[in-house]
């Protein structure tokens, strides 16, 4: 008779007759009864009253029954604590049997129940079975030393525990190594600080290796995972471990292939891109991969996930093998979906032949989802195959014949990016896609008709009435629907302005009056102020050529795929996203590829400025200036301050009537209309540098900005003495940016008792340099007809952000690749309360020039570049997390010294 019989019963008293069983002197009767009660426990009734009882049960010999025994109390022990204790000397008893399963069954148990009184009784048994002479006890004790470390971390390192599984890496049991790297691995993922535990050496990683051969399948993935974390010293030691883990790829279970290409593909990253070993090794990565794709579709779709980040980083390892990838009939959408994204990934010159035929072929499924990708595919390849792009419209127009709604509308969308990428080729069809005007239903295919027309408005003899009928119903259309129209009538309007100005004062009117979308009525507004106030600058700006758009528009962003490469056949591969994304309570210690170890790169890295460190007293230097009197200057007359505001808001927010043409050009928009006012640049509020009772009765409060490319020095000189003071002249010390003034020193001459005078002095970047603590230090003498005075002041770093500080988009991604990953610093910048148009605003008006933007797992991502008057190039990522106000903040550069002022001027610009 089975043992579903301890399942049935259901009678009362039970808990009574099983009490008396338990107590019974028979070993059968007892070991009924103990079975009794984990079936009870295991249907969720409690048998918590029975813990002394069946307690007395553990001193047996017989093995079933101690471990029926010991399941029971790691169930109990925690919601009975002051009982479990009893079973503590019976633990240890048995850590010392001579049967090593015993053994280790008593430790595995000990490590199992998580209660802090059996944990201090627990350290000298496991020391003693991390020793043990049999391998499974041993394997079975490390295991448990990553259980006591989640109870009591302070324990584990106290007692030695790490010691002792640092030297069972070392064993000669090749399942004790792995049981020890997976519990170091636990460790170091449950550490508060993130730091690794153990540091790893060649001598250890050589043990590894020879243990990973004779591993189980899981023993090989936790030394797989281990060796991914170390970075090997030289060339050749990163080869001889390829070399040696190679044969894994040939294994017949997924996670050890995935794992085994992880370290593979770190590896290759320390190895000459050109050299013969790579160019083996990437021939190689690719049967292992191919072989995943034969499995369940579960794991093809894990395969296929990592595969399309295998391929973002190396498309060469896969490009023979476009294939695999085609379709079958009965995959699963998901895996149809994963396919489809690595075909055009890898489409080239060389297959897309193919590669069309095979994307038409499904663009007549009956999955709709998955014919609107394959539509969108055929477009992408257009996009990034320029010698195909023919031939994809001509499928397109193919596949709008059929008349099938959604094809059509699909076909569209991507045409319309076809006509970015490829401007004044492919218009002759546009008649073909007018034909197709009253089926649109779907918002991104109207609005992309509709830019269709306005773009292409001087094509068409019937544009105005085209887009008349779209304004119909205006009010009904998506808000994506509506600005693309208001923007197509306003280009209709520049290009044929006699016959379609009723139609631009209608589609403004619309925009500014009726609509209650903040949005649509800021544009209609400005292109109605555009079009009022000078229509040659509206032609300009509405018309202006628009850039190409970029063949790759969905890849993962450098530093994002770099991490993700790093965890690769792990969830964070599957979601492509970082575990701190997904996994809570996770330290924030990011992993990342290590540097390209390659000579030619070098040079393209931009040189740091070196700024000499100090060499003599700074106040020697100070003592020994030149301290001149400068003219007098007459400063009676202060110059009026200008309101660029003042005028034209008026006319800006009476939406009664067209706007008429501003005479002022100082209006809110009037730097479109040939006015340029100077961006309003952070500049900190004065602090106090000199106070007078040290300043010999002169106060000193000062700031600096940075206006029209220069940095000045704003100072605020304030006369509590007694007397009048005059002779003022400046000097200062020499600084890490070499400033010094471009000019003396003007100050109201004499400046009397009480009055205070402030004043603007240039600094120009060409003085002696000097290291300074911090870097942004400067040192300060003035003198005047009392005394010379010294003092020291901060300045804020984003004054030595120049003008000419915007990267080409290709330069910036070649740099941010070239410098190395331990170059990249994190900082959080908290509680800001800005949007991500905002940031770009505020950073751009203090030379901080956004390279790219893009959206990303929905948040938002910056790419930025500064440039300090020394030449050192500063490249920034900024993480945007809609309803989050605190945003990351990543820095890569050369000059590290100088990462911690680039920080405080982004806090400061973006809490002003």
């Amino acid at each position: 008779m089975t043992d579903s019989k301890y399942f049935t019963t259901t009678k009362k008293g039970e808990i009574f007759e099983l009490k008396s069983e338990l107590n019974s002197d028979k070993k059968e009767k007892k070991r009924e009864a103990v079975k009794k009660v984990i079936a009870s426990m295991t249907v969720g009734k409690d048998v918590s009253a029975l813990f002394p009882d069946v307690v007395n049960c553990m001193q047996t010999d017989n093995l079933e029954l101690k471990k029926l025994v010991y399941l029971y109390l790691m169930n109990y022990a925690k919601s009975n604590p002051d009982m479990a204790i009893m079973a503590v000397n019976t633990f240890v008893k048995d850590c010392e049997d001579p049967n090593p399963l015993i053994r280790a069954l008593a430790v595995r148990t000990m490590g199992c129940i998580r209660v802090e009184k059996i944990t201090e009784y627990l350290c000298e048994p496991l020391r003693k079975c991390l020793r043990d002479e049999d391998p499974y006890v041993r394997k079975t004790a490390a295991v448990c030393v990553a259980k006591l470390y989640d109870i009591n971390a302070q324990l584990v390192d106290d007692q030695g525990f790490l010691e002792q599984l640092k030297e069972l890496l070392s064993d000669s049991n090749p399942m004790v190594v792995a049981n020890a790297v997976a519990a170091l691995s636990e460790m170091n993922e449950a550490s508060i600080t993130g730091s690794p535990l153990i540091e790893m050496n060649s001598q250890t990683i050589n043990k590894l290796l020879t243990a990973l051969n004779e591993c189980t399948e899981w023993g090989q993935v936790f030394i797989l995972d281990s060796l991914a974390n170390y970075s090997p010293k030289d060339d050749r030691e990163a080869q001889s471990i390829c070399e040696r883990i190679t044969p894994r790829l040939a294994h017949a279970n997924a996670a050890v292939v995935l794992s085994a290409i992880k370290v593979l593909m770190k590896l290759m990253e320390m190895l000459p891109t050109d050299s013969d070993f790579v160019t083996t090794l990437t021939k190689k990565l690719a049967p292992p991969l191919v072989t995943l794709l034969s499995t369940e579709p579960e794991v093809q779709y894990v395969a296929l996930r990592n595969i399309n980040l295998i391929v973002q980083k190396r498309p060469d390892i896969l490009k023979h093998e476009m294939k695999v990838f085609f379709v079958k009939y009965n995959d699963p959408i998901y895996v149809k979906l994963e396919k489809l994204d690595i075909m055009i990934r890898l489409a080239s010159q060389a297959n897309i032949a193919q590669v069309l035929s095979e994307l038409k072929e499904y663009a007549t499924e009956v999955d709709v989802d998955f014919v609107r990708k394959a539509v969108r595919a055929i477009g992408r390849c257009a996009i990034k195959v320029e010698q195909s792009a023919e031939r994809c419209v001509s499928t397109l127009l193919d596949l709008i014949q059929t008349k099938v709604n959604y094809v059509v509308q699909e076909a569209i969308v991507v045409i319309k990016d076809i006509f970015r990428k490829y401007p004044n080729k492919y218009e002759s069809i546009i008649s073909l896609l007018c034909e197709n005007l009253d089926t649109l239903d779907e918002p991104e295919a109207r609005a992309s008709m509709i830019w269709i027309i306005g773009e292409y408005a001087e094509r068409i003899d019937n544009a105005d009435e085209l887009l008349e009928s779209f304004l119909e119903g205006f009010h009904d259309e998506n808000t994506q629907v509506q600005l693309q129209l208001l923007t197509a009538i306003v280009k209709l309007f520049l290009k044929r302005p006699t016959d379609t100005q009723e139609l631009v004062q209608q589609v403004l009117s619309l925009a500014t009056q009726d609509s209650d979308n903040p949005d649509l009525r800021d544009r209609g507004f400005i292109y109605w102020r555009l079009l009022s106030t000078d229509p040659g600058a509206a032609k300009d700006v509405v018309l202006a050529e628009k850039p190409l758009i970029s063949e790759e528009t969905d890849l993962l962003e450098p530093t994002l795929l770099d991490e993700l490469v790093c965890h690769i056949s792990s969830l964070a591969s599957v979601y492509h996203k970082p575990p701190n994304a997904f996994v809570e309570g996770r330290p924030g210690l990011r992993k990342s590829l290590p540097a390209r170890n390659e000579n030619a790169s070098a040079s393209n890295v931009p040189q740091a400025a070196v700024i000499p460190a100090p060499q003599e007293s700074l106040i020697g230097d100070l003592l020994s200036m030149d301290l001149t009197t400068p003219a007098v200057v007459n400063t009676s007359v202060q110059p009026p301050s200008v309101d660029l505001l003042a005028s034209g808001l008026d006319s800006l927010l009476t939406t009664s009537d067209l706007p008429a043409a501003s005479s002022s050009n100082t209006g809110l928009l009037g730097d479109i209309f040939g006015f340029t006012p100077t961006p309003v640049s952070y500049s900190p509020p004065k602090q106090l540098w000199l106070p007078s009772e040290n300043g010999k009765g002169l106060e000193i409060m000062g700031t600096f900005s940075r206006k029209n490319g220069q940095i000045s020095m704003d100072i605020t000189l304030k006369n509590k003495a007694m007397q009048p003071m005059s002779g003022f002249a400046i000097q200062l010390n020499k600084n890490s940016f070499g400033l010094t003034p471009a000019r003396p020193l003007q100050v109201l001459n004499p400046l009397l008792p009480t009055a205070s005078y402030e004043t603007s002095l240039a600094l120009a970047t060409t003085g002696l340099v000097q290291r300074m603590e911090p870097i942004t230090n400067l040192q300060v003498a003035i003198k005047n007809n009392i005394d010379v005075l010294y003092f020291a002041c901060i300045i804020p770093m984003n004054v030595f952000f120049i003008e000419d500080g915007q990267m080409d988009k290709r330069v910036f991604l070649k740099t941010w690749k070239d410098i190395p990953a331990e170059n990249e610093v994190q900082f959080t910048l908290k509680n800001v309360l800005c949007n991500t148009e905002a940031i770009v605003l505020k950073m751009s008006q203090n030379n901080v020039f956004t390279i790219a933007k893009r959206h990303v797992e929905g948040q938002d991502m910056l790419y930025q570049s500064i440039k300090l008057t020394n030449g050192n190039w500063v490249l920034n990522e900024l993480k945007i997390q809609p309803g989050n106000p605190n945003i990351t903040l990543s820095l890569k550069l050369l000059a590290m010294e100088v990462a911690q002022g680039v920080f405080q001027a982004y806090d400061a610009i973006l809490h002003s």
